[in-house]
C-alpha cells in the first residue's frame, strides 16, 4: 500500500506503525470462506454462492488463530468471498482479539445493519472495509446484482453512525475509473475516514479482464488526479487517509514529481519509502484460504506453500526451502527486464510478481504495470 495522504501531507494513518515500522511477522488475510452472495468480475478468489464443504470448522480455525498469535501476526483481516456469511464469524474474531490478534473486516458491505455494525463495534475491528467499484449501475454491474450499489451505502452509513472506521476500496479499471472524482466525493460527504484504491491484479476471475486495465498513461492521471484530490481534502482541514495499493510505481512516481517540485518534502518521502520496502508479498503480507492453505498473498490462490492444518502457518511462512518463498523474500536478483535494471528498485522491490507472471508467464519478468518511463528508471 501507498499512503497518498502521508507522503504528501504527513497525515499520519492507524496502520502507519505497520506499514513504516519494519514489522517482520505479517498481516495475514483470511479468505474464511469462499461463499458470496455477488459475483464480482475482478474475484480474485473466484468466489461461489456456496460454501466449500472442505471449509475450515470452528476448531480447525481456532487452532489456526492460535498459531498466528504464536508467531505474533499483528493484524487478521477476515475476507471472503463475503466474510459476514461465515457464521462464527463474531466468535473467530473474538477470540483473535483475545490472542492479541487486531481483527479487521473486508465486506461487501450488503449484509450490514445495525446488529452487525453493532457487534462489529463491540468486538472492536480495527476497520470495516466495504468495497464500491463505482456509482450505482456502474458497481452493480461490476458486483452481479442490481442494487448491491445502494446496499453497500447502507452498509457504510450505518458503520459510520455506529462510529467504526470505514475503509471504502475500489478496484481501478476501464469500467470505473471516470467514477473516481465522484466516489471521492462520496468519501467526504458521508464522513468516511479512509479509501483505498487499488491497481488491477490478473488473478482468479480477474484474470479475464487484462484488457479492461488502464492503460498506462491513464493510470498516471489518474494517480494524478488522486494525488490533488488529497491535497484538496488536506488544505480543507479533512484528515482522509488515501491509499493506492498494488502498484508500488505510485512511490517512486510521487516522489519523482516531488524532487522536482518541493526537494525537502522528497527527501522525507524518500526515507519513508525505503522503510516501506515496496512489495511485500512473501514477507509482510501474506494470506490463508477456506480450506488453510497457505500463499505469498491473497492474489495467489493458484500457488499453496503449505496447509495450517498440517504445519503451523509460522512454520510454512519461515520456510525458505519452498522455491516462491525463498524466491520471493531475495527476490532482487531474480528480477528481469525493467525491473530488474530499474534504479529505484529498493522502494518498489519488483512490484506485483503474480501480475508479471499473469502476462508473461514468468513471476520474475518485470511487472507490466509499471507506468514509469525508461528514463525515469534510469534506463536510458
Amino acid at each position: 500500500m501507498i499512503s497518498i495522504s502521508r507522503l504528501l501531507c504527513d497525515n499520519i494513518g492507524p496502520g502507519d506503525d505497520l506499514r513504516y515500522g519494519g514489522h517482520k511477522p505479517p498481516i495475514v488475510v483470511w479468505n474464511c470462506t469462499r461463499q458470496c452472495n455477488l459475483h464480482c468480475l475482478h474475484c480474485y478468489a473466484d468466489a461461489k454462492s456456496v460454501c466449500s464443504p472442505e471449509e475450515m470448522s470452528t476448531e480447525e480455525a481456532k487452532i489456526f488463530i492460535l498459531g498466528l498469535a504464536e508467531f505474533s501476526v499483528p493484524v487478521l483481516l477476515f475476507s471472503g468471498g463475503e466474510p459476514l456469511l461465515r457464521k462464527d464469524i463474531f466468535e473467530l474474531a473474538a477470540f483473535a482479539k483475545e490472542q492479541g490478534i487486531r481483527p479487521a473486516l473486508s465486506t461487501n458491505g450488503t449484509l450490514i445493519n445495525d446488529s452487525v455494525a453493532e457487534t462489529l463495534r463491540e468486538l472492536g475491528f480495527s476497520e470495516v472495509g466495504i468495497s464500491l467499484d463505482g456509482i450505482e449501475e456502474n458497481n452493480d454491474r461490476f458486483r452481479g446484482k442490481k442494487g448491491a450499489f445502494e446496499l453497500a451505502l447502507g452498509g457504510i452509513r450505518t458503520c459510520v453512525n455506529k462510529g467504526l472506521r470505514v475503509s471504502l476500496r475500489l478496484t481501478i479499471t476501464q469500467f470505473n475509473y471516470r467514477d473516481i472524482p465522484t466516489i471521492l466525493q462520496l468519501v467526504e460527504n458521508e464522513n468516511i475516514d479512509r479509501v483505498c484504491f487499488y491497481h488491477l491484479t490478473y488473478s482468479g476471475r480477474g484474470g479475464k479482464l487484462q484488457d479492461e486495465g488502464l492503460s498506462l498513461e491513464k493510470t498516471r492521471a489518474v494517480v494524478d488526479m488522486i494525488c490533488q484530490r488529497t491535497q484538496d481534502f488536506f488544505q480543507r482541514g479533512m484528515t482522509k487517509e488515501i491509499l493506492t495499493v498494488d502498484n508500488h510505481a505510485d512511490g517512486v512516481y510521487l516522489y519523482l514529481k516531488l524532487k522536482q517540485q518541493t526537494p525537502q518534502r522528497a527527501k522525507k518521502v524518500l526515507a519513508l519509502l525505503k522503510k516501506n520496502g515496496g512489495n511485500n508479498s512473501g514477507i509482510r503480507i501474506g494470506a490463508v484460504d477456506d480450506l488453510g492453505n497457505v500463499h505469498p498473498d491473497q492474489f495467489w490462490w493458484h500457488y499453496s506453500l503449505g496447509n495450517v492444518l498440517k504445519r503451523k502457518f509460522g512454520d510454512i511462512w519461515m520456510d525458505t526451502e519452498e522455491p516462491l518463498m525463498r524466491g520471493l523474500k531475495n527476490r532482487k536478483g531474480l528480477l528481469k527486464g525493467r525491473c530488474g535494471r530499474c534504479q529505484y528498485l529498493d522502494l518498489c522491490n519488483g512490484n506485483l510478481r503474480v501480475r508479471a507472471e499473469a502476462v508473461y508467464g514468468d513471476i520474475w519478468a518485470e511487472d507490466p504495470a509499471c507506468y514509469l518511463t525508461d528514463e525515469e528508471i534510469g534506463l536510458v
